[in-house]
């Protein structure tokens, strides 16, 4: 039965997202092949992206010069990043199977670490935009992903997890809540370490 979810299957997300929703439904995915056949990779592509367009190209912030880190501190950067994405990952896949109880829903790990790296899919493959790393465009790029990840949390939660629609759509408005409060407090935590000189340095 793992073998059945597959990074194919993820990809199978662009043209028949409903259909990957049933054949999870009837999986029972080990939650350590879910995380290295498809979260591992999910979570190595944005930093990748970063790593190569920040290197080449510089961050540009608007009608400024662009930013150009050294090699080292891009490096850092680019793991802390991954670090950050997979902690992410673990945690709400944790979330999740704790509100599953709440809510009706299926309990095994493993079919939480699968939802929540289909949810995830359209912002992974969205950070191609990396690449280029200007702020505007990125942003232009990254908003429609991160909705598109919403649609297919409330959309295809309830079917996953085996709950009714309506649990299922508050059970995603929680999962949301706790993303936006740890984005928030990864922020928080991100200035309060860079104004005590936990950072790259920008000066000139």
């Amino acid at each position: 039965m793992d073998k059945a979810f597959s990074f194919f299957l993820v990809l199978r997300l662009l043209f028949q997202p409903t259909t990957v929703f049933k054949v999870l439904s009837d999986l029972q995915p080990s939650s350590v092949v879910v995380f290295l056949k498809i979260a591992l990779w999910f979570g190595i592509l944005p930093p990748l992206f970063a790593y190569i367009g920040a290197s080449n190209y510089g961050w540009r912030l608007g009608n400024v010069e662009p930013l150009f880190l050294p090699n080292q501190t891009l490096v850092v950067i680019s793991i802390a990043y991954f670090i950050a994405l997979l902690l992410g990952f673990i945690s709400t896949s944790i979330v999740s199977r704790w509100m599953a109880s709440t809510y009706g829903a299926r309990h095994a790990l493993g079919v939480h670490f699968a939802m929540i790296s289909i949810v995830g899919a359209p912002l992974a493959l969205g950070s191609v935009i990396h690449l280029y790393p200007d702020v505007f465009i990125n942003i232009l790029v990254l908003v429609p992903a991160i909705l598109w990840s919403m649609y297919l949390l409330y959309r295809g939660l309830p079917i996953v997890l085996h709950t009714t629609p309506e649990r299922g759509m508050l059970m995603a408005s929680s999962l949301i809540g706790y993303f936006l409060v740890a984005l928030v407090s990864l922020l928080g935590i991100t200035v309060a370490l860079w104004s005590y000189g936990i950072g790259p340095s920008l000066g000139v």
